[in-house]
């Protein structure tokens, strides 16, 4: 393996344990985060997101195989378990923050809309001019095609469809699923956890979706929330879902103008020296992949 110093992989996490969108065995997600772990450790160099990129920026080099790890959406299990292993190696991290979600003001929408699916009663979903049956198998298929149907909307008929979603399904039980996130006292322990925060939008609208004047407004409050509330620099930001079609050119311009240095997709390999600035790319990962099929991945990529 060659020793590349001009270029850094950024890793994607999202959560760590099993949340109604992401279901799994309880305890095998943490059992598989602290195994992948324990083998990034052997086989790679954990540097900090912001320093790492701002050598590249500079022209610096960077340690062999080095490696950048962050959490999207601020789900409590990347403070209460994950990072006490990451602490254990001395790893960085950075995570991704919602002020909305924080604030409990906002829903993440998955998550709402899992929990419906999951303990639904009514079994016929319209959407958009699509009709869908919910089946045998869990509900993965119409779940994930509703996903898919959702994240073309605005934020704002995204929330709506969902809500009303909800409605036509009548799940069963009291909504709780948002007790899966931070909020902000929680926040708050992030740093002394060994976390850097970095903005996630106000309240997760998939930028390209919105108007220019929105993501200009959208990207400087989240900043300037993330800052008040946690007295702290936040200087990247990740995009909310985050392929080539949920961002633009006036996204770049906006958080240019709302001061990040970066901003992260979630798609790519490994970052060169002299990647533009506002399309950082990563590669995501779960902690639904086994530690073996994980080093493959990262060494492909480190190659």
């Amino acid at each position: 393996m060659r020793n590349r110093a001009d270029r850094l992989l950024v890793l994607g996490y999202h959560n760590v344990e099993s949340t109604w969108f992401w279901p799994n065995r309880p305890g095998a997600g943490i059992a598989t985060f602290a195994r992948q772990m324990r083998v990034l450790h052997r086989i790679a160099n954990v540097v900090p997101l912001e320093d790492a990129l701002d050598a590249l920026a500079a022209g610096h080099p960077l340690p062999p195989r080095a490696v950048a790890l962050t959490f999207d959406d601020g789900y409590r299990d990347n403070l209460e378990l994950a990072a006490p292993v990451l602490r254990g190696y001395g790893m960085p991290a950075t995570i991704y923050l919602v002020p909305g979600f924080l604030a409990g003001e906002q829903h993440a929408w998955w998550e709402r809309l899992g929990w419906a699916v999951r303990r639904a009663r009514g079994r016929r979903l319209r959407l958009a001019g699509h009709e869908l049956l919910l089946g045998d198998d869990g509900n993965v298929a119409a779940l994930r095609a509703v996903e898919a149907l959702v994240k073309r909307m605005t934020h704002d008929e995204r929330m709506k469809a969902v809500e009303q979603l909800v409605e036509d399904l009548r799940p069963r039980g009291e909504y709780r699923a948002d007790e899966l996130f931070l909020d902000w006292d929680d926040a708050r322990g992030l740093a002394p956890a060994g976390m850097t925060v970095g903005s996630h939008t106000l309240a997760h609208a998939i930028l390209g979706r919105e108007t220019a004047a929105d993501q200009r407004v959208d990207l400087r409050e989240s900043r300037r929330l993330l800052q008040r509330e946690l007295g702290a620099e936040v200087a990247t930001l990740a995009y909310p879902n985050g392929t080539r079609a949920d961002y633009d050119d006036a996204t770049f311009a906006a958080a240019r103008e709302a001061g990040y240095s970066h901003a992260l997709t979630a798609w790519g390999g490994a970052v060169p020296a002299g990647a533009s600035p506002y399309e950082i790319t990563r590669t995501m990962v779960s902690t639904s992949t086994g530690a073996a099929r994980f080093a493959a991945k990262i060494l492909k990529q480190l190659a």
